[in-house]
């Protein structure tokens, strides 16, 4: 049977980037690439994708997909493996994209060796991945010519023709100095780590001019073409990534018709996108005044960027006199009109324009519904009733849009004593759910939604003010089935939503859903009592 898709994939992205599939625990549990981000998680839907068995194990368990927009191909690789290193998702061990790319590899020995490699079961250090081969190379070369590094080729039996030629730091790997190497191992993997070409560049040309004044020409040559290997690597390291020596976060932000201003975050580690986030502000919220909050918890980056008109300089320096008593470092604040960090802003501005253009049903719901928060849970009531004898109540749950079917629960009502009242039965089974949840101290509801008009959510109401505690302060709605409004506690005049909005479908699958779910039990029962009174 083909899984069908949770997610909205009609509002996915046709951009480059990265895609994250959530569990419904909130776990990252795969991270991919793709050129076209819509396209690439519509594949796993399809009838051909779900033939592989571990796909399908995959698609099971995501409830949710978040994506990061960058700039090309190249780009969201390099994304995509950072992704990976930093939350070693689930099942990105068994499935990968065909086409892979090869790492610079330092074996796991005594003495280690450099090499490439598209191999990632053995046991050593591993940079990359390398999309342009051509760097790889050059990188390679330049720590075994510099650094003095060994590759697994550097020794043979029978010869010693490359300790000969200089190109190896001893006539033996027996010979080789172990302390002198395992630095140099260490000065070549901070190489490959933050590229502090300008200063290798200084190095080198000083070398390079002392051998030429000394007349020792072959030498010179040697570090002349160091240089250019350094210059060439450089060159390339530009289309691939700006690798720096500080980090930086992407500040854009939009405010929208409800008053909200939505706030997209990227960070920037040493140059490289390792993460993006997405906030909603309150309309008495300002950004300067949210971003004092947010760095108080959390170390600021070496630099911002950010547009200019998102306060005014006394706020910007009070922000920053703010910040600097806290932790004692500067967050220096930039606004981009051009060049590479104007780029990385124009990057931000598309995951923000992705961002507003495509609310998630949730948000949808929260921003119609003004509640305090993303209804993350939602929990709905409904009864059946045939006579007084088969009343039965049924609540299911909703967790980020998906059903948990462990979290449904069935309720006997025991307080009605042979009468026939759905609201007295309504109030019940919500009483009895939430003050379970209370005594045993579990977190309530994002939003309720109760099957009926205003009789039932009166009903509901008060049994949940007879819970006390945070349980009054649930936000709580009813959808009445003839005309599909939406009541809620505030007023007695109901609100009506277009019918047909992804909003309301969803609201009504929900409410059918636990329909479906309390009348199945109601048949259940009456199966039941009639099988008793034939035995």
């Amino acid at each position: 049977m083909k899984i069908s898709s949770p997610l909205n994939l009609d509002t996915l992205p046709k951009e480059p980037g990265v895609y994250q599939y959530f569990n419904l625990k909130g776990d990252i549990i795969y991270v991919g690439k793709a050129k076209n981000l819509k396209k690439r998680v519509s594949s796993y839907f399809t009838t051909q994708a779900q033939e592989h068995p571990k796909t399908r194990i995959l698609l099971q368990h995501i409830v949710r997909v978040e994506t990061i927009i960058v700039h090309n191909e190249l780009e969201a690789l390099l994304l995509e493996n950072r992704l990976i290193k930093k939350y070693k998702p689930k099942y990105n061990i068994h499935l990968k994209d065909d086409k892979t790319y090869a790492y610079i590899f330092f074996s796991n020995s005594q003495v280690p060796t450099i090499s490439s490699t598209r191999k990632t079961h053995l046991k050593g250090i591993y940079f990359g991945p390398y999309a342009n081969s051509y760097l790889r190379i050059k990188l390679i070369d330049f720590c075994v010519k510099y650094f003095k590094l060994i590759t697994p080729k550097t020794y043979s039996s029978k010869s010693h023709i490359n300790f000969e030629i200089e190109k190896a730091p001893a006539k033996t790997l027996e010979e080789i100095d172990i302390l002198w190497y395992q630095s140099q191992i260490k000065e070549a993997q901070y190489f490959l780590k933050y590229r502090n070409i300008p200063r290798l560049r200084r190095e080198l040309t000083t070398q390079m001019l002392i051998f030429a004044k000394n007349l020792e020409f072959e030498k010179a040559k040697e570090y002349k073409e160091l240089l250019e290997i350094l210059n060439n690597i450089e060159e390339e390291e530009q289309k691939v990534d700006t690798l720096k020596e500080y980090n930086q976060d992407v500040v854009v932000f939009e405010q929208l018709l409800n008053k909200t201003t939505q706030v997209v975050m990227i960070h920037l580690t040493k140059g490289s996108i390792l993460k993006k986030e997405e906030f909603i502000l309150q309309e008495y919220h300002t950004v300067a005044e949210w971003l004092e909050k947010y760095y108080t918890s959390r170390f600021p980056p070496y630099e911002l960027l950010i547009e200019e008109n998102f306060a005014s300089i006394e706020e910007i320096e009070e922000l920053q006199e703010s910040l600097y008593s806290l932790h004692q470092k500067k967050l220096h604040i930039v606004h981009p009109k051009k060049g590479e960090k104007r780029k990385l802003m124009e990057l931000a501005y598309k995951n923000l324009e992705y961002r507003v253009k495509n609310k998630t049903i949730l948000e949808q719901i929260q921003d119609a519904l003004h509640l305090p928060k993303l209804p993350r849970v939602i929990e709905c009531f409904d009864m059946s009733n045939l006579s007084y004898d088969y009343t039965v109540g049924g609540m299911v749950q909703f967790v980020d849009g998906i059903e948990n079917k462990s979290g449904y629960r069935k309720f006997e009502i025991k307080s009605l004593h042979k009468k026939q009242d759905d609201f007295l039965a309504m109030k019940e089974c919500v009483y009895r759910r939430y003050y379970g949840i209370k005594e045993r101290k579990e977190d309530f509801p994002n939003l309720i939604i109760i099957d009926g008009g205003l009789g039932q959510l009166h009903m509901a109401q008060e049994a949940l003010e007879n819970v006390g505690g945070d349980a009054k302060n649930i936000p709580l709605i009813s959808l009445a089935k003839q005309e599909e409004e939406i009541f809620t506690i505030l007023s007695n005049i109901s609100l009506k939503f277009d019918k047909n909005s992804e909003m309301m479908k969803f609201i009504r699958h929900i409410r059918n859903s636990v329909h479906n779910y309390v009348v199945s039990y109601n048949k259940k029962k009456r199966e039941m009592r009639v099988k008793e009174e034939f035995e």
